[in-house]
């Protein structure tokens, strides 16, 4: 083989190598994005279903308008899955905080508060 060949032989493996390892990159940028977003879907579905529960009266086996006695048993969720954990802070009458943290590279944190008429802003931390 002479010189130019082999150069470009060199050449092709260095620019193969590198589209590998910008591939595999990519790739770990999209787990942990789509962790993220799977981790907030939890964190919305639990205090979705809170509300609901804060909704339906003690007798049907809800909080009859106070989030007091909430968990996530009552809610017949379970605290961890394939996307991480979810766990229920500080629970008062009219508010409780949720939080999720998923399990993607460095996990991240989903923090929100939820109230009795609305949701608060989650807060998102690596």
């Amino acid at each position: 083989m002479g010189q130019q060949q082999l150069l470009l032989v060199v050449l092709s493996a260095i620019i193969v190598g590198i589209a590998v390892v910008i591939g595999i990159q990519m790739f770990e940028e999209s787990a942990v994005t789509a962790n993220q977003d799977a981790v907030m879907q939890d964190v919305l579905h639990v205090a979705t279903r809170a509300r609901e529960w804060y909704r339906k009266p003690t007798v049907m086996g809800g909080g009859g308008q106070a989030f007091t006695g909430l968990t996530l048993a009552s809610l017949n969720i379970d605290s961890t899955n394939a996307n991480g954990t979810i766990r229920i802070g500080t629970v008062n009458a009219n508010d409780f905080n949720i939080t999720g943290i998923g399990i993607e590279g460095t996990p991240l944190t989903v923090a929100m508060t939820v109230y009795n008429d609305s949701l608060g802003t989650p807060t998102i931390t690596q």
